[in-house]
């Protein structure tokens, strides 16, 4: 096996990150054709359109206060600078950034023993970075600007704006499948009723139980789908960290650290995806299999490891 070229690493995960998205709309086409189809003759896309400004409306909260909200959740702080550790850290930010051609985002500290660390912010004038005081205690200056790199990194690829975007996709489908599931239970259409009364009852009992088959499986495919663009994102971003530092085992060295400690005290689900790595350490996250590619917010950090290892021309 050759060295891993981290350029066309990133570029494979962008392409993956477009098809996923491209995926996210065809299903949420799909699903808004045959509610409309069924209730209203599919001459208006009237379902679409209302959860369209729902979820607009919620990843428009998300995206202008998120960060705030996601701060505020973790008791993040300003750092000490008459401490050491804390001081390093915030110089390091400043010199990834100039190195970077960033601007310099504000600088958080995270109260809690175990390794680890976010970015938020819609875009890098509005950006934020957040490590723990277990990693700032855990790590050495090396494996620091890995990890600060990869936070960089998803502020540069605006993984924000994706992760929005994604959001307010998979919150849509949600939507439309609660809108058909009510109007279901409610009896339905005239439209619906005036084919059936026409004669055309075969045809639309087809379309029936198509709708009923996606309003069951597309809250689960939307899941699935935003879950396939987050673990993408962190193997773009560990390729730019590798890019930045020029430095691959950097960020390896502190993803082994991170994969041997333990679990973060104060963490919610609806943060924990923004972290390097799995801040709850749950065993699912870990396994190479098809059912936990599926369902975890990371990718395995041992693979993630040893791409970094290959980038260096260490091999396993």
């Amino acid at each position: 096996m050759g060295t891993i070229n981290f350029y066309e690493l990133a570029s494979k995960n962008k392409r993956r990150t477009a098809f996923l998205i491209i995926s996210f709309l065809i299903l949420l086409g799909l699903i808004g054709y045959f509610i409309d189809y069924i209730f209203f003759g599919g001459n208006k896309p009237t379902f679409i359109i209302i959860a369209l400004i729902i979820a607009g409306f919620q990843s428009f909260l998300g995206y202008y206060y998120g960060d705030k909200w996601v701060l505020r959740a973790v008791k993040a702080r300003k750092p000490d600078l008459t401490y050491l550790k804390e001081k390093q850290y915030v110089d390091v930010v400043e010199e990834l950034c100039l190195a970077a051609g960033l601007p310099t985002p504000k600088i958080y500290v995270m109260d809690d023993p175990s390794p680890n660390a976010f970015a938020t912010g819609r875009d890098p004038q509005h950006a934020s970075v957040c490590v723990t005081t277990g990693l700032l205690e855990m790590m050495n200056r090396d494996e620091i600007m890995g990890v600060i790199a990869h936070e960089l990194s998803h502020i540069r690829n605006r993984d924000i704006l994706t992760m929005t975007m994604v959001a307010a996709l998979a919150g849509a489908i949600i939507i439309l499948a609660d809108l058909a599931r009510w109007a279901l239970w409610w009896g339905g259409g005239g439209e619906r009723k005036r084919r059936r009364s026409e004669g055309g009852g075969g045809g639309n009992l087809v379309v029936f139980i198509i709708l009923l088959v996606l309003i069951i499986l597309a809250p689960i495919f939307g899941r699935l789908l935003a879950l396939a663009v987050s673990r993408s994102r962190e193997y773009l971003a560990d390729a730019g960290s590798a890019e930045l530092t020029r430095n691959p085992l950097a960020l390896a060295s502190a993803l082994e650290k991170i994969a041997t400690s333990p679990p973060m005290k104060r963490v919610s689900d609806g943060v924990a995806h923004l972290f390097i790595a799995d801040p709850k350490k749950k065993k699912l996250s870990e396994k190479d299999s098809l059912w936990a590619n599926l369902w975890s917010t990371h990718p395995p950090i041992w693979r993630r490891i040893a791409i970094l290892k290959e980038m260096a021309g260490q091999y396993t």
